[in-house]
């Protein structure tokens, strides 16, 4: 299964923090627990390139079209890299 196909699978998403300092995404789906520990460096790596899919998809649109605005002419401010 690739990222532009549509799958009628259904599972639920939590994401936090563990108690050893890790950050964890845990899928829970029909037959399926999967609980992802990630550093916190790491994690910060995966909200910066959710945020980069955001725009992107915001920029193509429903269906496939393009939305004819700019990602970020919707009012908010641009978005700004993390210091570390």
């Amino acid at each position: 299964m690739g990222i532009n196909r549509e799958s009628d699978v259904a599972a639920s998403l939590q994401i936090g923090p563990t108690d050893r300092g890790m950050v964890r995404i845990y899928v829970e789906g029909e037959g399926i627990e999967l609980p992802l520990d990630f550093e916190p460096d790491e994690a910060a790596e995966i909200a910066e390139e959710l945020l980069a899919a955001i725009e992107a998809a915001r920029a193509v649109g429903p269906a496939g079209q393009p939305s004819g605005r700019r990602p970020e002419s919707d009012g908010a401010p641009p978005r700004r890299k993390p210091r570390r």
